[in-house]
């Protein structure tokens, strides 16, 4: 019977990696659309902090939502956000239809 529930356990977590993806997708692509910003101004803005990431590169990882803390907070960093809101998380979530409250 543990071994059913761990195995349970183990595909939701799995089903909520993908939602956590498309959160870092979603936030991201948000923020560069507010600045008007493409893949390039992004790859530019890096540089300018010695990060170097091809805007080629930048675009896979943010439509795969897949990328390094680092590199997020440094994205974060170059397009001058300011946070990111748990309530936003929350919406988010809800919208992809696996709450998380």
């Amino acid at each position: 019977m543990s071994s059913q529930n761990d195995a349970e356990n183990l595909i939701a977590a799995r089903s909520h990696t993908g939602d956590w993806r498309q959160l870092v997708q979603r936030i991201l692509k948000a923020e560069m659309s507010k600045r008007g910003t493409k893949y390039q101004d992004l790859s530019d803005r890096l540089l300018t902090i010695g990060v170097h990431q091809s805007a080629d590169n930048l675009r896979n990882k943010v439509n795969k939502g897949i990328m390094g803390a680092d590199l997020l907070l440094q994205i974060m960093y170059v397009l001058n956000m300011r946070r990111i809101e748990r309530d936003d998380i929350l919406d988010i979530f809800t919208d992809l239809g696996n709450p998380l409250e």
